[in-house]
């Protein structure tokens, strides 16, 4: 562990008092005079030992979370304001959250309501769902980096092992980072990592919220990532048998040794979580709508919409869940509905000529909603996709006000695809 120098200041900021001590430098609460905000500061000084050629290497490694968090703004991720150099002292200011992490509620007696637990999972897919969809992989999901503020909103911290995934590469470079319990095999193995990835240390934190217990437990760290890449956890039926079946499948899941048997996106896990909320007893309707609702709201499509106009739009909508190689609309066919993709990809056929790849965020079935004419093409999940359906019936019966957005972001959409050919 590194001492650092009593200090007041650094940079414009004011130092307040020490909130946390880590092996490699501290956070401590501090001021911004500009701005008049408390902040939270990490300060980090380079080891004393140090050789000259390696001090770049570690004012790099130490600003990766600057430059990769600093490109985030999202409400479920804590935000990063300034970085600097100041006396041979690196650090980062970032938003200052005053509240508890989840290490707090990962013992058996003080677990959280099991509502609550998949309220914070939700929201923490949320979270890495706009990470990764801005290239940011964070590779250290753990309870300790998670954050409840005072409203209880979930916010992941601690951003210093990211990758910033480069247009030119899918995956990541090897090597061995993050915290033992919450690694995934690929991790472990050294190997190229995905989002899918942060998706298995989420399921991690689910289990131990759930349980109390660590999904991979060990007297040592060798015993720990012997486990990880070799044996499944208790199931979590087991330990919790009151929890209903579709829990034991989620995190079966979540928790597979093969990345492409585990969940393959954030909102893949979303979407099971909400029906894991949906079969608690006594849960109001309301609650897991809302849930939704926050989700959909974050996509390209509504972004003119309010959050009321959306909520009655959930009324004239079903979400489902297609596996891959599925057929979702089939060419000629007559049918007015139409489709909003939240996660995953489609392709669109036409006899046997691929015409294009829809992502999440797109619309189609649209043209046979406007014209009423026969399906000029099929779609087809490419991979495990979630869809919003919807019924044109049910839409007439919207205001007026929410059928004239759809139509704008319909054309809008109509004319993107013309002018890429498609």
């Amino acid at each position: 562990m590194l001492d650092l120098p009593d200090i007041k200041t650094i940079g414009r900021y004011q130092i307040l008092k020490k909130l946390g001590q880590g092996s490699r430098g501290a956070v401590y609460l501090g001021r911004d005079p500009y701005i008049e905000r408390q902040v939270a500061i990490k300060i980090y000084r380079l080891p004393d030992d140090i050789r000259p050629q390696e001090v770049e290497a570690y004012k790099k490694r130490f600003f990766v979370e600057a430059q990769s968090a600093g490109r985030l703004m999202h409400p479920n991720i804590v935000a990063i304001y300034d970085a600097d150099l100041h006396h041979g002292l690196c650090y980062i200011t970032m938003e200052y959250v005053n509240g508890p992490t989840l290490d707090k509620y990962c013992g058996p007696n003080n677990l959280l309501p099991i509502e609550r637990v998949l309220q914070i999972a939700f929201s923490i897919c949320k979270g890495l769902e706009y990470a990764h969809q801005n290239g940011v992989i964070h590779r250290d999901i753990k309870p300790s980096n998670i954050i409840l503020n005072s409203a209880g909103q979930a916010k992941i911290t601690d951003f210093s092992i990211a990758y910033v995934v480069k247009r030119d590469r899918s995956t990541l470079v090897t090597g061995l980072f993050g915290s033992p319990s919450y690694m995934s095999p690929e991790q472990v193995k050294s190997e190229p990592i995905t989002k899918r990835s942060d998706l298995f240390s989420l399921g991690s934190v689910l289990y131990i919220l759930l349980t109390g217990k660590r999904a991979f437990g060990g007297e040592n760290e060798y015993s720990i990532l012997y486990k990880i890449v070799n044996e499944d956890p208790p199931p979590v039926l087991e330990l919790r048998p009151e929890l209903p079946e579709i829990f034991g499948r989620i995190l079966s899941k979540a928790l597979a040794k093969d990345p492409s048997r585990r969940y393959q996106n954030n909102m893949d896990f979303a979407y099971d979580l909400r029906l894991a909320l949906r079969s608690l007893k006594d849960i109001p309707k309301e609650t897991h709508e809302r849930e939704l609702l926050n989700y959909i709201q974050g996509l390209p499509f509504f972004n003119n919409f309010t959050r009321s106009q959306i909520n009655k739009i959930l009324t004239a909508s079903n979400v489902m869940k297609f596996e891959q190689g599925k057929t979702i609309i089939e060419e000629g066919e007559i049918d007015d509905s139409f489709y909003i993709l939240i996660s995953g990809q489609v392709t669109v056929r036409k006899g046997s000529e691929e015409l294009a790849v829809l992502e999440n965020g797109q619309c189609f079935g649209e043209m046979a909603y406007l014209t009423g004419e026969a399906r000029s093409a099929s779609i087809i999940s490419k991979n495990e996709c979630i869809l919003l359906k919807f019924s044109a019936t049910l839409l007439n019966r919207l205001p007026e006000s929410i059928q004239l957005l759809f139509f704008k972001n319909f054309t809008q959409t109509i004319i993107k695809r013309l002018s890429k050919g498609r």
